[in-house]
């Protein structure tokens, strides 16, 4: 990896790992739905001219059900049952439940038909998963609500089927205008609601959190994610995801002063292991332990990339990315491109 592959690498760690401190922050003043709307509308707004530059919204709106259905299944509801969690759970514990997606990934994917195939090695992987789940919130379940858990096991649900979505249905379309559509159409479902519910109170910490979760968290995020893709792969770039949700406990213990307890330290290494174990041979989702729609929108950054080659690069890794497409008669097959070796038009 080059500097700048590295710069962009250490870059998107911190960008979504921060996402669960802001979150806390912001909902000390906002409602979860108000957040919800100004962040996809901050985000949405921003991304739109990078979206009109790039086949505008036209062939997107074609696909107006699966687009409607992904917005749902990945923005809408996640993003506000994790607001709402975050008001009783700490940004730390919300980050490493979320780690566990990728195991609930690989259950959908076998229930979907995405990846019927599960051996030892990774039916080792989702029990190791889910007892570091167990112990995650057994060792510290006195300091934990039951209602909020339910809203992260919703939110992990969700993160985990919404890619099948856009694998399937949206993966053959340009990636900025999918992902600009489906947050200004999120940012249109929440207005009503965030125009009759107003905050009362804004501390200057809840307006920053809101701007940086629009701006950077959201808008610069996928720009520097695209980026990072063109430079070192889909498959290397999703390593982020693996190092997110310990970034999100290093700031929540030293920036908020949550605690780090005996369940993070020993439930996190577990749910970690688990899902590099079960998620490694996945066709669906590698590692979606990312900020929401990061890894969604992988399949359809490269297939982006593919279809905006100018020249075939003399030389391409045997490492290929298998991106699920769904053909005419509706199947579903999969076509590999290489993981290396193209030249994507991202912005820069």
């Amino acid at each position: 990896m080059t500097r700048r592959s590295w710069g962009l690498f250490a870059a998107m760690c911190v960008i979504w790992g921060i996402p669960y401190l802001l979150i806390r922050v912001a909902v000390r003043d906002v409602s979860p739905g108000t957040l919800v709307f100004a962040r996809t509308a901050i985000g949405g707004l921003i991304l739109l001219p990078l979206a009109l530059t790039r086949g505008g919204f036209g062939p997107v709106l074609r696909r107006w059900r699966p687009l409607v259905a992904f917005t749902v299944i990945e923005l809408a509801v996640p993003w506000l049952l994790l607001g709402s969690a975050e008001k009783q759970l700490s940004s730390s514990l919300s980050g490493l439940l979320v780690a566990a997606v990728p195991l609930i990934g690989v259950l959908v994917a076998r229930v979907s038909g995405s990846d019927d195939h599960v051996d030892l090695s990774r039916g080792a992987g989702l029990l190791l998963g889910l007892v570091g789940v167990a112990m995650l919130v057994g060792l510290d379940i006195g300091s934990i609500h039951v209602a909020s858990l339910f809203e992260m096991l919703a939110v992990v649900i969700g993160y985990a089927i919404a890619p099948v979505v856009m694998a399937r249905r949206l993966a053959d379309l340009p990636s900025i205008p999918v992902v600009s559509a489906s947050l200004l159409l999120c940012a249109i479902g929440y207005l009503p609601y965030a125009a009759f519910n107003p905050p009362t109170h804004l501390s200057g910490h809840a307006i920053a959190s809101i701007g940086v979760l629009g701006v950077v968290c959201t808008a610069v995020a996928f720009v520097v994610f695209f980026a990072l893709i063109n430079d070192i792969g889909p498959a290397r770039a999703t390593v982020i995801t693996y190092v997110n949700p310990a970034v999100a406990v290093l700031f929540g213990i030293v920036l908020l002063g949550e605690p780090f307890t005996l369940g993070m330290g020993v439930g996190f290494p577990l749910i970690l292991a688990g899902s590099v174990l079960a998620a490694r041979r996945s066709t669906v989702r590698e590692a979606a332990v990312a900020e929401p729609v990061a890894v969604a929108v992988r399949d359809v950054a490269v297939r982006d990339a593919a279809q905006s080659m100018r020249t075939t690069p003399p030389a391409v890794s045997n490492t290929a990315a298998t991106t699920p497409v769904s053909s005419s008669d509706g199947s579903s097959q999969s076509t590999s491109i290489p993981s290396s070796g193209w030249s994507a038009e991202v912005p820069r």
